[in-house]
């Protein structure tokens, strides 16, 4: 089977089938990154991210997670969407949620009750925090991976992970009424969120 790299370069190159084969690679991926942010235009952006792969033609010498290169795209045009749905040039995306922007909490991506409360939840943390943690947990990206995708320092990543961990633990607290401290704990989140995830598939 063609790596990722392989198949964005030939894509490059005007192969049309190694393109469609990418998008049936990340699809699921993509659509779980912008659904959780955004209610509409999704697929729109998911075509836009692997159009500007592409478009840019950034040379990927050095760049040794496709993965890593693909979200860092899909960051990009996250921020460019909710600039334009905010009608704002500049958006601080470490202090601002997707809520406050103007997105609705409701989403087609939850439709169980626990799905529909940790979406909720991680909507009311900045959107680089809610990013870094979905990235972290969904897909399965390391903090060297992330500190690409977000232009930062490893060892600020890290930080930014336990900080969103403990504002998406006093969301859903807040939300639930309940003292849910163990939602800070890695092992306890990584197991929800996968719940979550394998909850998704059954459904598929």
């Amino acid at each position: 089977m063609q790596d990722d790299f392989e198949l964005l370069e030939q894509w490059r190159a005007g192969n049309t089938t190694a393109g469609s084969q990418l998008l049936q690679r990340y699809f699921d991926n993509l659509y779980r990154f912008f659904s959780s942010k955004v209610d509409d235009e999704v697929e729109d952006l998911i075509q836009g991210t692997l159009l500007a792969c592409v478009r840019y033609q950034k040379s990927l010498e050095g760049v040794e997670s496709f993965r890593a290169y693909l979200f860092t795209v899909a960051r990009n045009e996250l921020y460019r969407h909710l600039r334009k749905r905010a009608k704002r040039d500049v958006v601080d995306f470490g202090d601002t949620s997707v809520i406050a922007l103007g997105v609705s909490p409701t989403s087609a991506v939850a439709q169980r009750q626990q799905q529909a409360r940790l979406v909720a939840g991680l909507r009311t943390l900045p959107v680089e925090l809610q990013l870094v943690l979905e990235l972290h947990y969904w897909e399965g990206l390391s903090t060297a991976e992330l500190a690409g995708v977000i232009e930062a320092p490893q060892g600020t990543v890290k930080s930014r992970l336990r900080r969103a961990r403990a504002l998406l633990a006093e969301a859903m607290q807040a939300a639930e009424g309940s003292v849910i401290d163990q939602l800070t704990s890695r092992d306890v989140l990584s197991s929800w969120v996968q719940a979550v995830r394998g909850a998704e598939r059954s459904e598929d």
